[in-house]
């Protein structure tokens, strides 16, 4: 038996980080979206009671470290499943980009064994169980639009943006969400406005979400690695409708309304990062 899952990247098009819990993680309050970039999960059954992983790309570790891997192993563990399963990862997300892209394969496996193993367990559930293995795994199985909150598990569903193209650009580094959160003065931090962000995606106002774009992880980043500023200045002078870095960087998207705009700003970046995709919002 095999199954095929798809997982898709996301997006932030807000992002405020509030304060410090006593638990260690930040406060934190994010609108995403998923975007049709996604790495492909192929999920067969093997005869051996274990776990193995396979990635397309070497960069990306196949043991336990791999959040594919610990979603497998959490469900084997917590519902004992005697089965073994092999997760071949087709890699098209970046690596450490911003775009959730361990996430995503995490929430991917979790659909997709509740499936395979016929575990039964709802949405919710396996939302539940994500959380145990990232912040943003919640969103993932969920996909679509929503915001979440708490350090990011708690998950409200939200209408679909109007429908627009997305250019992302990767410039050649990785950035460290753990080393941005080190550096960030929760005092002195541009908070974007999150309840516009949502008030225009209720109206299905395109320009105002352009508007109200905002992380307040930017300018850490920026300061860390100039390189993400200037990229983010030439997607803005290539015209796009709206600029921003998806969640700690290094990964900044463009907004764009008219595909013809969309690749004129794809055409123009190809001559500065290899790593530029123009792709459509997913609704769900």
């Amino acid at each position: 038996m095999k199954y095929i899952v798809k997982a898709p990247a996301k997006i932030n098009l807000s992002l405020d980080v509030l304060h410090k819990r006593d638990d260690g993680y930040h406060e934190v309050e994010m609108v995403m979206t998923t975007v049709d970039l996604a790495d492909r999960i192929e999920i067969t059954e093997v005869s051996k009671d274990a776990v193995f992983v396979d990635v397309s790309k070497g960069i990306v570790p196949s043991d336990h470290q791999n959040l594919a891997y610990q979603a497998a192993m959490l469900l084997k563990k917590r519902f004992g499943v005697r089965k073994g399963v092999h997760l071949y990862i087709h890699k098209h997300i970046p690596v450490s980009a911003g775009l959730a892209g361990g996430s995503t394969n995490a929430a991917a496996t979790l659909r997709g064994l509740n499936k395979l193993w016929g575990l039964g367990l709802s949405i919710d559930e396996l939302a539940e169980l994500g959380s145990e293995i990232g912040s943003d795994v919640p969103f993932c199985v969920y996909g679509g639009t929503a915001l979440a909150t708490g350090r990011g598990e708690k998950i409200e569903k939200l209408s679909t943006p109007p429908p627009c193209w997305v250019v992302l650009a990767k410039p050649p580094i990785g950035v460290s969400t753990k080393e941005i959160y080190g550096n960030l003065n929760l005092n002195d931090i541009a908070h974007p406005n999150t309840e516009a962000v949502i008030e225009a995606i209720n109206q299905g106002d395109f320009e105002r979400i352009c508007s109200s774009l905002g992380n307040a992880m930017e300018a850490t980043t920026f300061s860390l690695y100039p390189k993400v500023d200037n990229l983010k200045k030439q997607m803005e002078n290539f015209g796009a409708d709206g600029v921003l870095m998806s969640g700690s960087g290094p990964t900044v998207f463009a907004l764009a309304k008219n595909e013809s705009r969309a690749w004129r700003i794809y055409n123009g970046l190809k001559g500065f990062v290899d790593q530029v995709y123009a792709v459509r919002l997913l609704s769900e």
